[in-house]
């Protein structure tokens, strides 16, 4: 091999190699592959398959996944693995073959049986995550044809889906499951499909249906149909096993040698060039950091480094084995061999169940697990407490070392010296008289790093309880694992007895030290993890004491028992109930029935199109923005010189380039000063996204400090408000007040949430030729306000500007006002360079900029009568609205229009203040200030409950609506379906009896406890003004008769194409098959109002519906001579006789009103009832918890189509779980949002599915205001996400009752781990320090 030198004395090789690879059965030959290029960007840009989606860029969220298939000449097996092709370099896949999701399945030629499945059982929602799935899915089917469910969702569970609320999905799925799995009435012993329909006794005759589409009619896979592994690649993988591949790239060179002895020579020359296998650590460090190696060494080829063996001592594994062979090899061996030998390996099999998701541990490999040495990496504390070796080799020779804690932080005289590699890591046998655990907690019970981890091991004296050698190490504590060394040695030759382990705690908590400004946060929870997992071991311990000597060492007391084992949730399943159509509806028409997605196939076989998947157009650029780093300071200078000289760099735009209008309420690019953390000052167009980012790095701002307002309390100090106080006062509060029997005050939080949708924002602007008018792309749920605020900032007419939308990969809110600032951006570059501009946030800047859900703060008082009356509130209202005004108006007035929920106050007062605050301005969120002010109101009936003493169910009944009543603002409306529903789901749920069952288990267990609770719901649909409900379509119908709709609404996922669909498919009277729809575009209907407030289906079906009646009106006379012709024959016959086949359809809206003066109004359209009740358990040492059962009873009236409709109660739902439960917005002290990706905020997984989910739409029911009847289901189901909330409260009211603490306590929103954990206050939180607030500068701050 011939090398030379450049001036830095880096060895470079003279010539790259062919990169060869597959992709779906076409060879790919790659002349100069970059080894920083990763496949991703690759398969997208270069290769044009956009199926395969950008979603986080950090192999968080499984939107990229690919099948990487491998062949193994020494083996002579063909290995399939999925993979996130966003962390996979392409150099890494010589002699691969990669198969996408258009390799699975297309429309063009055929549809794959799991594509299929998930489309017809409404697996996808916006669609953007549908290709991971299928990939994922198609992956584990190429390896185990027959899988276990449990295989089954351990392969989903590094997908991320914010729709669908996965039930569909994993219904979609079970069938390939080799076991019979109840499909739908989990744990009953019947099937779904074997119960017997229930004819209603209702004036509609429609019958109840359970299921939404049957599994058994799908066809099975067909293996021979797959793409077989390219016979070229094995001759290559045989002929080139002695060929050192060598890849240059403009700063990399990747080297992959065929030998061990030439990789160590490599390191000896390159020392500090890393080994990248999976490059799920490294790739990490590079996308986050921007680290890069001149040197990238890849030693998969090395057999020696693939090694499995058994041997007297234990197993050795190869270093480059992937953390899913170790499973799998761990899973085969453990029955094999004595349990004795076993326990460091059942260890290693607890956590590798959880650790990541299934493409991070089919990459990752062992040998890089341990060498990158991750605080928070599980499994390195267990491989030292049981004495694991490394096996290292270098050009000076082999030798061993122990994976001690010594070697885990680092220590030199303990570490791998810069020229040697771990060739393999031997895992030891345990022995009869050892013991280990292994323990983690994070924020997810999957797919998430921890919170904190442990390692534990004790050796005893053969037949005794004499400690002769104790091990304690935990992760995610400091920078590295660290080990409780001096502890442990001071408790040899201990008993292992009580005062033990009081001893061992204290010794503990003096040792390791957690700073209160540590990184990460939770500082005293993470320090009550050391304790409650050194508690919970010392219980392991026992009980294995008692198993081995039964007579020696009694057995564990009730209490302790319930302290063992860590909460695992089972397979989710699910019920769907509905009311089917009118037995006399004619079967060509679908409204009422559960049709599927429009796009469903599309989304599975990756063939839907959305925005940043427009094939680029000629001279396109890419543009990267350069935000703010100030939360709040004056703009001194931009100095954009150093950007410009960037290769590839075309301009820099500033606020002094917009020709118009710099944006309305929010500037578009920053002028004088910055008033966030995020704010865009200026954008970097380049040729390529790598040159428009690498410039708007070197681009320099100098800033000139401002003090900025963070938190609401600030807010509130400095009297800081985006809008004058609102304020809604029914009764007389004092004269309630007066007369109440007892008045309680309180207080609660609710924290902010990301949208998280799937697909960033994204858009495309491309200049037209002529008359100065420009097409915009974008991802949006306002085309209206694209259009208005780009043709202000150009200064141009809106009818120059024209805005198309085909499809938005999720929103929920978070793309109403942000794209029309994100299109002005482009646009306004596009017009300085005259050329296209593509502008596709990645995730990170995507969280920075947009802001999320209000943070919420209540203050309460509330008087009561003693039988749990509710008769005078007051309630104070704070939002935190951020640094515009944007939505938070709106919001803070739905707040106090929406705070009583499905309560009648007659005494209420309800004021609210938007707080203006130097954080990313909030905005829409699905629900809209409902699911704040919901549980606020919510906590006071809690209140009330624990404070009378009476169940929370029967202060619920005794102050809900009842009848005819007014809300708030002296609206009307009828509660009867309220009722209905609550009275539905106490019978549906078994509440009753499962309460007892409750309160039977936690009387047994001490440590776990369950907690059950049902909530009512009144949700207000729509907007407080008419001309919000507006909406327009256009319909043509064709000589041919085919018909093209087109509407103002926008498909977010909600089906509302589908549903246009149906309903001209009704009005019209045609099958669907005649009917198209192609984009929403301002081009074709125009002024359009954003799809939002759940109303954007009926509204826009209204105007679709108007233009359908005037087009039949028209075909009246064609049908009067010809009644029995057809569809064809009638347009034929029309278009002959001048009839126009076309025709716009106008909906003025519904007329709402409120008077903020007088506070009174019709302030919605209508009102939507449901009731949830949800069953939870929680491990009082952790904090973790499991989802039992929920049961929803929503009153959808009658659905247009169920399989939407309960998809979108299913999805909100678990939406509203995160938000309840999970997902926590960090922001530094100084403004910077700290939580910018699916590794530092965490929506809710599979994982967190209830595992039995049962919806049932409320039969008989009818809304005269709305389309057919219907009613709106798009945001409903969120708010019931709460009854997961209450009933973890409930299951903590226990755990404190049992322990003699106060019931009245206020449990804020989200629930984590660490509220949980803290509320649950025994012994161990009490032994840890504590920190007084104000001595020390905290990691993150709370802005609510």
């Amino acid at each position: 091999m011939l090398y030379f030198s450049d001036c830095n004395s880096m060895a470079y090789p003279q010539q790259s190699d062919e990169l060869v690879f597959f992709v779906n059965g076409r060879k790919v030959i790659e002349r100069q592959a970059d080894p920083e290029e990763l496949l991703l960007y690759y398969l997208r840009k270069k290769l044009c398959l956009t199926g395969t989606k950008y979603g986080c860029g950090v192999g968080g969220c499984g939107a990229c996944t690919v099948m990487i298939s491998t062949y193994d000449p020494v083996a002579k097996q063909i290995q399939h693995r999925p993979g996130n092709s966003c962390l996979l370099p392409i150099c890494s896949l010589h002699g691969a073959a990669v198969t996408t999701v258009e390799g699975v399945g297309s429309i063009k030629t055929r549809i794959h049986p799991i594509q299929e499945r998930l489309a017809k059982c409404n697996g996808s929602q916006c669609g953007f995550c549908t290709p991971g799935m299928v990939m994922s899915m198609y992956a584990l089917l190429r390896n185990h044809a027959e899988p276990s469910m449990e295989q089954i969702i351990s392969a989903l569970d590094g997908n991320l889906c914010r729709c669908t609320g996965y039930r569909p999905i994993i219904d979609s799925y079970t069938r390939f499951a080799r076991e019979p799995t109840c499909c739908q009435l989990g744990g009953t012993g019947q099937c779904c499909l074997d119960q017997e329909e229930c004819v209603c006794s209702s004036s509609t005759g429609g019958q109840i249906h359970s299921g939404l589409c049957n599994p058994e009619e799908f066809p099975p896979v067909d293996p021979t149909q797959e793409f077989i592994f390219p016979p070229e690649l094995m001759r290559m993988a045989q002929e080139q096993q002695r060929t050192t591949l060598i890849f240059c790239g403009k700063r990399t060179t990747w080297i992959s040698p065929t030998s061990l002895k030439e990789l160590l020579e490599l390191k000896a020359k390159y020392p500090k060039a890393p080994l990248v296998v999976g490059n799920t650590s490294v790739g990490l460090k590079k996308n986050g950091h921007g680290t890069y190696h001149p040197i990238i060494l890849h030693p998969v080829r090395i057999p020696e480094m693939h090694v499995v063996n058994s041997t007297n001592d234990g197993l050795v594994i190869g270093a480059a084995c992937c953390l899913a062979q170790l499973r799998d090899i761990l899973t085969e061996t453990v029955p094999k061999l004595p349990e004795e030998k076993t326990k460091i390996y059942q260890a290693l099999l607890q956590h590798l169940k959880t650790l990541a998701g299934e493409q991070i541990r089919s990459m990752a490999s062992l040998g890089g697990h341990i060498a990158s040495r991750g605080s928070t990496w599980d499994l390195n504390p267990i491989l030292s407490v049981g004495k694991s070796v490394l096996n290292l080799a270098s050009e000076d020779g082999k030798r061993q070392i122990l994976l001690n804690d010594q070697f885990l932080a680092g220590c030199e005289h303990a570490d791998i010296k810069p020229k040697e590699v771990i060739v393999s890591v031997l895992i030891p046998y345990s022995m009869k008289d050892d013991f280990i655990s292994a323990f983690r907690q994070a924020e997810r019970q999957k797919n998430a790093l921890s919170i904190v981890n442990s390692g534990m091991r004790v050796l005893f004296s053969p037949g005794t309880d004499t400690i002769v050698d104790l091990s304690i190490l935990y992760g995610g504590i400091g920078s590295t694992t660290l080990s409780a060394r001096k502890s442990c040695e001071k408790l040899i030759g201990r008993q292992w007895n009580d005062q033990m382990l009081n001893e061992a705690c204290r010794l503990v908590l003096e040792e390791i030290f957690l700073p209160p400004s540590a990184l990460g946060g939770k500082v005293e929870y993470r320090r009550t993890l050391l304790v409650s997992f050194l508690f919970r071991f010392y219980l392991e311990v026992l009980h294995g004491l008692h198993q081995m000597y039964p007579f020696r060492y009694a057995e564990l007391s009730q209490e302790k028992i319930s302290a063992l084992g860590m909460l695992r949730s089972g397979v989710p399943q699910g019920v769907q109930i509905y009311q089917d159509v009118d037995p006399g509806q004619s079967p060509q028409d679908p409204v009422g029935r559960p049709i599927m997605h429009q796009s469903g196939i599309k989304h599975a076989t990756g063939e839907a199109v959305y925005t940043d998947d427009i094939r680029p157009v000629d001279g396109e650029l890419s543009l990267a923005v350069v935000t703010s780093i100030k939360a709040h300071a004056k703009i001194i200078s931009i100095d954009a010189s150093e950007a410009l000289q960037v290769p590839g760099v075309v301009d820099v735009v500033t606020a002094r380039d917009v020709p118009g209008e710099n944006g309305k309420d929010e500037q578009a690019y920053a002028e004088d000063k910055v008033i966030c953390v995020g704010q865009i000052i200026c954008a970097v167009v380049a040729e390529s996204l790598t040159q428009a980012k690498c410039g708007a790095e070197k681009v320099m701002i100098v800033y000139e400090d401002l003090e900025p307002v963070l938190t609401v309390e600030e807010a509130i100090e400095h009297n800081s408000y985006i809008t004058e106080e609102r304020k809604i006062e029914k009764g007389d509060i004092e004269k309630g007040f007066k007369s109440a029997d007892e008045i309680i005050e309180g207080e609660l939080h609710v924290g902010g949430q990301e949208h998280f949708y799937l697909e960033t924002n994204s858009v495309l602007v491309i200049p037209r030729v002529e008359d100065k008018g420009m097409d915009v792309y974008v991802s949006t749920q306002h085309a209206t306000d694209v259009q208005e605020l780009v043709a202000s900032a150009l200064n141009l007419q809106s009818n120059k500007i024209m805005c198309h939308v085909k499809r938005v990969g999720g929103a929920f809110g978070g793309k109403i006002t942000k794209p029309s600032l994100f299109a002005v951006i482009a646009a306004v570059a596009a017009n300085k360079t005259c050329r296209p501009v593509r502008f596709a946030l990645e995730r990170n800047m995507d969280m920075l900029i947009t802001g999320g859900r209000h943070p919420f703060f209540g203050k309460y008082k509330v008087g009561f009568m003693n039988d749990g009356r509710i008769i005078a509130a007051d309630f104070q209202c704070y939002i935190n609205g951020g640094c515009t005004k944007d939505e938070s108006e709106l919001v803070i007035e739905y707040v106090l229009l929406k705070v009583d929920n499905a309560y009648s106050i007659p005494n209420l007062r309800v004021r609210g203040h938007a707080c203006k605050t130097n954080l990313p301005s909030n905005t829409a969120f699905r629900g809209f200030g409902f699911p704040q002010a919901g549980l606020f109101v919510e906590t006071c009936i809690v209140a009330v409950a624990t404070q009378t003493g009476l169940p929370q169910e029967k202060v619920r009944e005794i102050n809900m609506y009842k009848g005819v009543n007014l809300t708030s603002s002296k609206q009307e409306f009828d509660a009867e379906n309220l009722w209905k529903c609550w009275e539905e789901c106490l019978d549906k749920s078994d509440y009753y009896s499962r309460k007892a069952m409750v309160e039977e288990f936690n009387i047994k267990n001490y440590w776990k406890k369950k907690g059950i609770a049902i909530i009512p719901m009144k949700f207000s649909v729509g907007f407080n003004a008419t001309y919000f409900h507006q909406a327009g379509a256009l319909v043509h119908i064709y000589i041919d008769g085919s018909v093209l709709v087109t509407h103002g609404g926008i498909e977010l996922g909600q089906g509302i194409h589908t549903k246009m669909l149906q309903i001209a498919s009704r009005e019209l009277k045609i099958p669907l098959s005649y009917i198209h729809f192609c984009e929403t575009s301002t081009t074709t209907v125009p002024n359009g109002k954003y799809t939002a407030g759940s109303v954007g289906t009926e509204i826009n079906a209204r105007a679709v519906q108007d233009a359908c009646q005037i087009l039949w009106k028209r075909l009246d006379p064609i049908r009067r001579d010809n009644p029995n012709g057809k569809w064809e024959d009638w347009i034929s016959e029309a278009h002959k006789k001048s009839i126009s086949l076309s025709a716009t359809g106008y909906f003025k809206g519904y007329v709402t009103n409120m008077n903020w003066d007088t506070q009174k109004g019709h302030a919605f359209p209508y009102f939507l009832f449901g009731v949830a009740c949800s069953e939870v358990e929680i491990d009082c040492l952790t904090g973790a918890h499991k989802n039992i059962r929920t049961d929803i009873v929503m009153d959808a009236c009658f659905s247009i189509n169920p399989a939407i409709d309960i998809g979108q109660i299913e999805g909100a739902f678990i939406q509203g779980v995160g938000l309840y439960t999970l997902e926590e917005i960090y922001f530094s002290p100084e403004g910077e949002q700290l939580s910018l990706g699916p590794d530092t905020y965490k929506i809710p997984a599979i994982c967190d599915v209830p595992e039995q989910f049962r919806v049932y739409l409320l039969p008989n029911s009818r809304n005269s205001t709305a389309i057919y009847s219907s009613k709106g289901m798009g945001e409903a189901g969120f708010f019931l996400g709460s009854s997961v909330f209450f009933a973890i409260r409930d299951a903590v009211a226990a755990a404190r009752k049992e322990r003699g603490l106060p019931l009245d306590f206020i449990l804020n929103s989200p629930l984590t781990v660490e509220r949980i954990r803290m509320a649950c206050d025994d012994v161990f939180t009490e032994m840890i320090p504590k920190d007084k607030p104000g001595t020390y500068k905290p990691w993150a701050i709370n802005i609510d």
